[in-house]
């Protein structure tokens, strides 16, 4: 009885002291424009100290912001982005331990698609938005999952209600006489999951601190 108390008491402490380190974007989107610029930050329930940005694209694996970023503590910003910026960022902490993981696309055409960076929870409205470089945001707009027609919104703006897993997929749009966005993919998740990631592959779920 005196054990399965304390397992029960070490499970418990366990979970209360689990915390989870995310990495966010401002502005938040996964899509960008060539010249944009996008500042990318390590948080976390107490603290962000001993975080640091990561990245992975065509060029490098593994990186840290100072190699290709201006980094100020846990906070890493790029002034003007390029196509080679695309990639997979995360935050790392100093022990080994890594938050999940974002897809960054960097284009050269003149349409983007404005969509979740995170995995989303289940039974969420999440809206999506199609924007040009140069035109107002409201612009008729096609949207499209997994290569296939979903509907045309008058105003750019397309809202999926109460999401499931069957809305998980590659999401585009296009907007007449401007050109397509290249594809984002959008996850749905049941709940919360937490690992340990000592060295973590790609994509890195969310993890448990150690």
């Amino acid at each position: 009885m005196e054990e399965t108390s304390l397992l029960w008491l070490i499970s418990l402490i366990s979970l209360l002291s689990c915390t989870t380190a995310a990495l966010t974007v401002s502005p938040s989107r996964s899509q960008f424009f060539e010249g944009d610029s996008v500042s990318l930050s390590c948080e976390e329930d107490n603290s962000s100290a001993g975080w640091t940005v990561r990245r992975n694209t065509t060029r490098e694996t593994r990186t840290q912001c100072d190699g290709w970023g201006k980094p100020a503590g846990s906070t890493c910003s790029i002034s003007s982005l390029y196509k080679h910026d695309s990639g997979v960022y995360w935050c790392e902490w100093r022990e080994g331990a890594a938050s999940s993981s974002i897809q960054l696309t960097v284009t050269g055409g003149s349409v983007i698609l404005q969509s979740p960076v995170l995995p989303v929870m289940e039974g969420d409205d999440v809206t999506l938005s199609c924007h040009t470089k140069t035109a107002p945001s409201n612009l008729p707009a096609a949207f499209y999952k997994d290569g296939s027609l979903i509907r045309t919104e008058p105003a750019g703006h397309m809202t999926l209600h109460h999401v499931t897993s069957s809305d998980e997929g590659l999401y585009r749009c296009s907007i007449s006489g401007h050109g397509e966005s290249p594809s984002s993919s959008i996850s749905v998740s049941a709940d919360c999951n937490l690992l340990i990631s000592s060295e973590p592959e790609l994509p890195i779920p969310r993890i448990r601190r150690p």
